[in-house]
């Protein structure tokens, strides 16, 4: 696959089939991980992959409760507004685009205990993980390459991470952190790319404010 047909297309995938993920497949999306950026070489990270069935179920038990305390909590005003606006007819493409992100959302929060593959990724630095994220984003385009969906999850961490670091059998002590959870199985959904602002709206030159000498580039997928 193209380096930018990965990088074009990989987008959160919350709606996954329950069909097994080979072993071979997540092989080789775990060691890109391992090869990404990491501080001094030191590969502070720890990472750990989940199949068995009994396990997940009871990661999605923690994680249905933890989603409905987020969305019932912090994001409950603006979820609110959305509905009403939907509701009321709205055709604004930024309300109808939320209301996307939070019905898939939801359905991944009913359908964990199905999702065949999640990858857990650790460190020992609570504020400053570092070199976790691009790891665990290597996976995601890893993936991506095997016709795997995933996205990145932090409410398990968040919310539950003492319950969901047992169920893990992270060992106490040691100073392991969650940092966050790639669910991960074939997607029901068609893999494209996302709508974004252009980067003549976002990015600057030189300075702040200044307009870029390049423009966004035409679509090549």
């Amino acid at each position: 696959m193209d380096v930018y047909e990965a990088l074009y297309t990989t987008r959160a995938m919350r709606r996954l089939s329950n069909e097994l993920v080979a072993t071979d497949s997540i092989a080789r999306i775990v060691d890109a991980g391992l090869r990404a950026p990491t501080g001094g070489n030191a590969q502070d990270w720890r990472f750990v992959t989940v199949t068995d069935p009994d396990v997940i179920a009871r990661l999605g038990a923690l994680y249905k409760e933890a989603l409905g305390q987020l969305f019932g909590g912090h994001y409950k005003a603006s979820n609110d507004q959305v509905k009403a606006a939907l509701a009321a007819g709205s055709a604004d493409k930024r309300t109808q685009q939320v209301a996307r992100v939070l019905n898939s959302s939801e359905h991944l929060a009913e359908h964990f205990h199905e999702v065949p593959l999640l990858v857990f990724g650790f460190s020992k630095s609570k504020d400053n993980p570092g070199s976790i994220w691009p790891a665990l984003w290597s996976m995601c385009l890893a993936a991506r390459a095997e016709g795997v969906g995933s996205t990145v999850t932090t409410v398990l961490g968040s919310f539950h991470h003492q319950e969901s670091n047992a169920i893990l059998g992270v060992p106490e002590g040691e100073g392991w952190v969650q940092h966050a959870c790639l669910p991960m199985g074939h997607p029901t959904g068609r893999w494209g790319v996302p709508d974004r602002k252009p980067l003549e709206k976002v990015a600057f030159h030189d300075q702040w404010g200044s307009l870029p000498p390049y423009v966004t580039p035409s679509a090549r997928l």
